[in-house]
């Protein structure tokens, strides 16, 4: 049994979810779809996800949220149109908006999870009917039927551990089951979200849950890239990838995947391939747990933006016992979670996402850390790019670090930070932000040469 997902783009109007229909009729196996909302459907539409936001919120602040509403009905009735589905589904999909706007919510977050599930979950309901116009016969699962039970975090829900056994039952359907993705139920019924690349978090729970054989995960590009194709003109294809390199290359700013999606399908040891709805016959990237040794010692290079750096500096720090659990208190006590932090023997630097906090909540955090740690210096710098190149073949090879630092040196492109993980698969370099496009050409022509790119 396969587990296949879709992202919004192949499912943004008609002639993609024709697309939909091929694909799975191609392959007796694909048995469970998950659904994201409709995408967009060209560079100035709108996804369908942002409508809902915008709704929840004219509705939640009592303002006239009827053109809106409108816009999104639309979306759903110009699909049913164009593939002749029977009218009774938008008059579901119509009620169902009906009953959301309607429905009084504990609170905004509670509400603003409802809106955006709303999506999914109403693109799903119409996908299994189209299937069944066509002679598939398939239904629509809810997640709360199926058993996909969430912990209480709005927008940023968990899994719980009980989901994997429910959904298990899922395999004993003789239909296509249909599943809307993006979000699940606490114990008491409420729904709530999972976090950014929510659709691919659900495929991937789903999968784990019935013990698939593969997860699929459709979306609009042929495989996976080395680099950044806006950065880099026509970068070279992943043909496969370890999870641990996904993970870190995700993590790092590669928008196939949010870096927590495929967690429950690897944790199951279950392969994922990463498939183009419009050229379904391309192979694709594949994801296992190993790969089959290459000379290629470098197996992507990713980028993100937006953090800062704090630097902490002291004279004969590292012989102060409880020095770094006080730094990490100090952070816990602002809600701070930090992304990496290295040292050295009298200084260290908490990496950060810099979203997290105000201005002034910055000033606060600075005073606490110079004058509870009696520091010698404590200053911030704003404006770092994470630059990451990710690849398990550097854990047996020399000179990795050597080739990429001067390769940005050469480029004059000052670094501000080196980590490299206890694994040897990734080695991170903190940048400025306004060089982070000439630094990933320039990594990427370091470790992929155009004599060697002729593949």
């Amino acid at each position: 049994m396969k587990v296949i997902k879709f992202g919004g783009s192949s499912l943004a109007n008609g002639t993609q979810l024709k697309k939909v229909l091929q694909i799975v009729k191609d392959d007796a196996d694909r048995r469970i779809v998950v659904v994201s909302a409709p995408g967009k459907r060209n560079d100035s539409d709108e996804k369908v996800t942002d409508l809902l936001i915008k709704l929840a919120d004219e509705v939640q602040n009592k303002e006239d949220h009827q053109k809106t509403l409108k816009t999104i009905l639309k979306r759903y009735q110009d699909i049913v149109d164009e593939l002749e589905i029977d009218p009774s589904v938008m008059d579901i999909i119509s009620k169902n908006y009906e009953k959301l706007i309607q429905t009084k919510f504990y609170n905004e977050l509670y509400a603003l999870d409802a809106y955006k599930a709303s999506g999914e979950d109403n693109s799903a309901i119409l996908v299994a009917a189209f299937f069944n116009k066509e002679g598939i016969p398939a239904k629509y699962v809810n997640p709360k039927d199926a058993g996909l039970l969430v912990s209480d975090n709005p927008g940023n829900a968990r899994v719980l551990p009980e989901s994997f056994k429910n959904l298990y039952a899922l395999r004993d359907s003789k239909e296509i089951i249909v599943f809307p993705g993006f979000f699940g139920y606490t114990k008491d019924g409420q729904l709530l979200t999972f976090s950014r690349g929510g659709s691919d978090i659900s495929g991937a729970i789903v999968a784990n849950g019935v013990k698939a054989s593969l997860y699929e995960n459709f979306t609009d590009v042929d495989a996976i890239y080395v680099a950044n194709p806006k950065m880099v003109k026509h970068p070279k294809k992943i043909k496969q990838l370890t999870y641990r390199e996904m993970r870190e290359l995700s993590y790092s700013g590669f928008s196939v995947f949010h870096d927590e999606a495929l967690q429950p399908a690897f944790s199951a040891g279950i392969p994922v391939v990463v498939k183009n709805t419009n050229n379904p016959s391309a192979p694709g990237t594949s994801i296992t747990r190993t790969k089959p040794e290459n000379k290629q010692i470098v197996s992507g290079i990713a980028s993100s933006t937006g953090f800062m750096s704090i630097y902490i500096g002291k004279y004969l720090m590292n012989r102060e016992v409880g020095f770094g659990r006080r730094v990490l208190q100090i952070f816990e006590d602002f809600n701070l979670n930090f992304e990496h932090m290295p040292s050295g023997i009298d200084d260290l630097s908490i990496i950060l996402r810099a979203n997290q906090m105000t201005m002034q909540q910055e000033q606060e955090l600075l005073y606490r850390l110079k004058n509870e740690l009696q520091a010698d210096d404590v200053n911030v710098k704003g404006g770092i790019c994470l630059l990451m190149i990710v690849g398990e073949g550097m854990v047996n090879s020399v000179g990795t670090v050597a080739k990429a630092c001067t390769a940005l040196a050469e480029a004059d492109i000052n670094l501000e930070m080196i980590n490299q993980g206890s694994s040897e698969v990734s080695i991170m370099f903190g940048i400025d932000e306004k060089d982070e496009a000439r630094a990933v050409k320039v990594l990427y022509d370091a470790f992929f040469p155009a004599k060697k790119r002729l593949d």
